[in-house]
């Protein structure tokens, strides 16, 4: 086999498994929404009170993730993309199993804070990999083919609870993340990274972001992003409730609407990863959806 043909199938089993390694992230990040009034009524959360209480266990899992997208993306940064990648599966992988075995609210809460952290760092890590391992003109499918697989993790999320009860759901999850965890050793650090560690450039340095320039266009995109999570996580995630607040007659099951929502989505993605490279563009392709 010639360099280039290893390369080429170097860079397609990273991406790959960076897609499988979304899939188990969106997965576990979606399961706690799926599974909410099942588990908590099952530890003693009587059902007037799922809703308080699931919204206290969501923040804390959305906390976990603000601070290990930061965290991670410091360390991946500064220590390398794979080394981090590893030790955030492993995170939630044990965390997610450890979620099979609460007890109590405050332990679920302190459980999906941590999974919260390792999920942020699997996300955001698993992107850069990508994108730096691909050539400048196919970027935009790699990126694509990660977010499109990744999204249906929470589809799979759906169709293992109606298996299993919400403990063993929990558990199939932290072993597909140890299964991926295996299967990651053999992707390679990107070359872009050994780059620039021999290049006398500053690496993780968050007060980069604050330059005028970058921190304008990283205000657009968490301005993007801000109504994408509102809808997808307290609309849809909270849909029975707001249902019934609404004056439905019919029952809404939350696992069925995040189904269909992320089904949804992972069209969207697909569509719009192609588009932005037919059109040699990802803000008119972002402008059109």
């Amino acid at each position: 086999m010639h360099s280039s043909d290893k390369s080429k199938s170097g860079i397609l089993f990273t991406v790959l498994i960076c897609g499988l390694g979304y899939f188990v992230d969106i997965y576990d990040l979606i399961l706690f929404s799926v599974v909410r009034v099942e588990s908590l009524t099952s530890i003693g959360v009587r059902l007037e009170d799922v809703l308080l209480v699931s919204e206290s266990i969501m923040r804390s899992q959305m906390i976990g993730m603000l601070l290990g997208g930061i965290l991670f993306g410091i360390l991946a940064d500064k220590r390398g993309r794979l080394s981090i990648l590893l030790g955030s599966i492993l995170l939630y992988s044990l965390m997610s199993i450890a979620n099979a075995f609460v007890s109590s609210t405050s332990l679920y809460a302190v459980l999906r804070f941590f999974s919260g952290i390792g999920l942020a760092g699997e996300l955001g890590v698993a992107v850069t990999l990508v994108a730096e391992v691909m050539p400048k003109a196919s970027r935009g499918y790699g990126t694509t083919i990660v977010a499109s697989m990744g999204i249906l993790g929470a589809v799979w999320a759906f169709a293992v609870h109606t298996m299993f009860d919400w403990r063993p759901a929990y558990v199939v999850g932290g072993v597909m993340g140890l299964i991926l965890l295996v299967m990651r050793v053999r992707v390679q650090e990107s070359s872009m990274f050994r780059l620039s560690e021999r290049a006398l450039v500053r690496r993780g340095n968050m007060l980069m972001l604050f330059s005028p320039k970058r921190l304008l266009l990283y205000i657009s995109c968490i301005a993007i992003g801000v109504p994408i999570w509102y809808i997808i996580g307290i609309l849809v995630s909270f849909s029975p409730e707001l249902s019934r607040e609404g004056g439905s007659v019919g029952t809404v099951v939350a696992g069925q609407s995040i189904m269909w929502a992320y089904l949804g989505l992972a069209a969207g993605d697909l569509l719009s990863g192609l588009i932005s490279q037919w059109l040699k563009s990802r803000r008119l392709s972002i402008l059109f959806f």
